[in-house]
């Protein structure tokens, strides 16, 4: 055999034996020959011999409009073998891909993030039962669960942003990315939470916003980390329901009353910021005035009238009517609309003594169960002309009267025997 023939027949045992060497899953160069009706392009493999077919949406990761838009004739790719066309190796072709090995390359990417706790940027492209679908180069799934922090009635709201993520799960092998934007958000409010603890004292007076209402209270965020308003610190009047006097996202100034670190807890005071209300009692309500209050408790000696907010003042049961009547609920009831006289004020003690009966007239021919005040007169000064009535508190008392006519008497019996 000729030196020739065996060079001819070296190199085409070398050639088949190349064609052996392209495997699926392997990274091989290619050229682009041609492109076949602006559908496909075909490529020759580098140090093969052989030709590869590359579909338009195989040419990128993102939507390919326009095959020529992405490439032309002597560009060269780098690509993936997916699966080999025919059966003839002499003849046989290749299905290739850039898409899938830029996915690889993204894949190898995440996966060393995810190995380093690191996080992820990505668009959200499609909303979906259950969650969100993100482009992450590769798809990536947000269940609806790890989303946000709190209940998200509308999904849709989050198409076409951008948002962090970290990831959760893995699974390059099966096209399995699960991602949780909720993770960072807890994360993050971790964080605000320890530096606002540690910075919150007893006492300061802070801003806030109500973040949420309940039966019991209102939650105030104080920029990430919420204190309990109890419903008894929301304002010196008594309130029934938050709901009645607050709205969620309203701006508050809270004062702290205590911070507990280790049970995460801050409670709140939002009346303890406002003007005390028996502040200046005695010219709001000076003794003699009349003021409008409401009837807010009942009990067996009196009813406790509200003329102000948080500021009560005692009827006793004797200065409700002119008649004797055996209960307050015999004439009144809670949160009726009363007008009362002031009697007496006592600041430092927070007590006002009330009046409604003062303000009626007394009925004609009842009698007057008040007992008048008495002051005896020294016995210096000349003798009375008249008894004391209900209306001459400064009058003398029969028992005065009758003393004097006794000792008036003894007198002119030990003159007699004498």
């Amino acid at each position: 055999m000729s030196e020739n023939n065996n060079n001819e027949n070296n190199d085409l045992l070398n050639a088949l034996n190349s064609i052996e060497t392209v495997k699926v899953g392997d990274v091989v160069k290619g050229e682009i020959l041609a492109i076949d009706d602006d559908k496909q392009a075909i490529v020759g493999i580098e140090g093969t011999g052989i030709e590869g077919v590359v579909p338009q949406k195989e040419l990128s990761t993102k939507p390919v409009s326009d095959i020529n838009d992405v490439i032309k004739v002597g560009d060269k790719l780098d690509l993936v073998v997916i699966s080999k066309i025919g059966n003839d190796k002499e003849g046989g072709s290749y299905l290739l891909s850039v898409r899938r090995l830029e996915a690889r390359k993204v894949w190898d990417e995440i996966q060393k993030k995810y190995e380093a706790g690191e996080t992820i940027e990505a668009p959200v492209t499609q909303v979906v039962k259950g969650g969100l679908v993100v482009d992450a180069g590769v798809r990536g799934f947000v269940p609806a669960s790890m989303i946000s922090d709190h209940f998200v009635e509308d999904l849709n709201q989050f198409k076409g942003q951008t948002l962090t993520f970290k990831i959760i799960e893995i699974e390059p092998s099966e096209n399995r990315l699960i991602l949780s934007h909720r993770a960072l958000l807890e994360q993050e409010k971790a964080a605000k939470r320890e530096e606002i603890m540690s910075t919150l004292k007893a006492g300061e007076t802070v801003t806030g916003k109500v973040a949420r209402l309940t039966s019991f209270g209102a939650f105030v965020d104080l920029g990430g980390v919420d204190g309990l308003v109890h419903v008894s610190e929301i304002a010196y009047e008594r309130v029934e329901k938050p709901s009645d006097v607050l709205k969620v996202g309203q701006e508050v100034k809270v004062k702290v009353l205590s911070v507990d670190p280790d049970r995460n807890r801050i409670s709140l005071s939002i009346k303890q910021t406002l003007p005390e209300p028996w502040d200046g009692i005695e010219e709001k309500a000076p003794e003699g005035s009349v003021l409008e209050g409401t009837v807010k408790r009942l009990t067996s000696f009196g009813a406790f009238v509200e003329v102000f907010p948080g500021v009560e003042g005692l009827v006793h049961i004797s200065q409700i009517a002119h008649e004797h009547i055996a209960t307050p609920n015999d004439v009144l009831s809670t949160g009726e609309k009363v007008k009362v006289k002031v009697l007496e004020v006592h600041p430092d003690a927070h007590r006002l003594a009330l009046s409604i009966k003062a303000l009626k007239e007394k009925p004609a021919g009842s009698e007057n169960h008040e007992q008048p005040k008495q002051q005896r007169a020294p016995r210096k000064q000349a003798a009375p002309t008249q008894m004391s009535t209900d209306d001459d508190d400064e009058g003398f008392t029969l028992g005065d009267l009758v003393g004097d006519q006794l000792k008036n008497a003894q007198k002119d019996n030990d003159s007699d025997n004498e």
